[in-house]
């Protein structure tokens, strides 16, 4: 836990890690005007080119000691393993009467020898991968999964050697339709940190599940926390971010999000019961990341890829090569048809010049004063 701790703490202040497309950071800089914004959208543009008010210096060590000794035992968790980011927004959702209840429920639980997923300390490790300031694309869970080795604290994710779960295969073939470089990862594998550390914040809506029992820890408080997660980057995450709801309930959470500033996805759930009334063909992966290119550029966009050192846009970027090179080689044929052309037109205006001084030639000739053999120019002689 005090590893997480110095985590926690450290990451607030460090850069997150480097998309495969380009810095992450990059994608917060100044968004890049949408065709036609000063006539058409003009709320929304002015809206999405404001910047983003800047949060006060959170002082976690002063708010800690603010706590009172009850607060400071049941939020401990928080304490330690929260990122920075997210605790400087969450401070005040985490003393409600509401979630120190919940806090209570889990202590109990774990009093009474009942077994709940994730560990601990990955309960919140969604804010560790994914710091508030890096979101771009939210991706809504609901319950974690509640058997051994499954829930890591990342909605749809699993450890290894754990294989992907039936709703991930299923993300996955959706993904294969979007982009047909992508891959699954090696050995059946589902661990989606990758997504995370590249902006993606992969969120249930209830973060804890007692062993083998799914819906457990629902209606104990999570719900209430986990939607001001999402009213926060809705309101605060001006520049827009990209929700993806899948499924009645999580269609239900972003009802309210601002259509004009943030992208909202819906479609059913990826689940084998449902995946094949339109899952498979919605398109979400690659019409966020043309939602992000229009607003941020190219390096807003989410390298969806799972597998170290392989790249989802391969194919695209193959495809520009062999654009520019279809370019380069046409480029080079009219080049050589204008070389042709200009030596034709050069050979042309030699030839007149030449056939011009023959000519010329020709009446001087004519004309002249014959003299001596040889001396066309010597004068004649004159007869007495």
């Amino acid at each position: 836990m005090s590893t997480l701790k110095r985590k926690a703490g450290a990451e607030a202040g460090a850069e997150p890690k480097k998309a495969k497309q380009g810095n992450i950071m990059s994608f917060f800089g100044a968004p890049k005007p949408a065709a036609g914004s000063a006539t058409k959208g003009g709320a929304a543009a002015s809206a999405a080119a404001a910047p983003e008010p800047t949060a006060p210096k959170f002082d976690k060590a002063k708010w800690a000691a603010s706590l009172t000794p009850e607060q400071r035992q049941l939020l401990q968790l928080e304490i330690d393993t929260l990122h920075e980011s997210w605790l400087a927004l969450l401070k005040d959702e985490l003393v409600t009467k509401e979630f120190l209840e919940l806090k209570k429920f889990l202590d109990r639980e774990t009093a009474a020898g009942k077994k709940w997923f994730p560990p601990k300390e990955d309960v919140y490790s969604w804010s560790r991968h994914t710091p508030f300031s890096t979101v771009k694309v939210v991706i809504l869970g609901q319950d974690p999964y509640h058997n051994h080795n499954q829930a890591h604290g990342l909605a749809f994710s699993v450890r290894p050697p754990t294989p992907a779960p039936p709703s991930l295969k299923n993300m996955y073939i959706c993904l294969k339709n979007d982009y047909p470089a992508f891959a699954p990862p090696a050995n059946k594998g589902g661990l989606l940190t990758p997504w995370a550390d590249r902006g993606v914040l992969m969120l249930n809506t209830c973060l804890t599940v007692r062993a083998h029992e799914a819906n457990s820890h629902s209606n104990r408080g999570w719900e209430r926390f986990t939607q001001r997660v999402i009213e926060l980057v809705a309101a605060r995450r001006t520049r827009g971010v990209v929700f993806m709801a899948w499924g009645t309930p999580a269609g239900k959470r972003v009802a309210r999000v601002d259509g004009k500033r943030h992208l909202v996805l819906k479609s059913v759930h990826p689940s084998p019961l449902s995946a094949s009334r339109g899952f498979f063909n919605c398109g979400h992966f690659r019409e966020a990341n043309a939602w992000l290119a229009e607003r941020y550029g190219a390096e807003g966009r989410v390298d969806w890829s799972l597998t170290e050192g392989v790249s989802v846009f391969e194919d695209g970027k193959k495809d520009e090569e062999e654009k520019e090179k279809k370019e380069e080689e046409e480029e080079g044929g009219m080049v050589q048809q204008v070389q042709a052309a200009v030596q034709v037109a050069v050979q042309g205006v030699k030839s007149a010049a030449a056939g011009k001084e023959t000519a010329t030639a020709g009446v001087e000739k004519k004309g002249a004063v014959q003299g001596d053999e040889g001396d066309e120019n010597a004068a004649p002689e004159v007869k007495a």
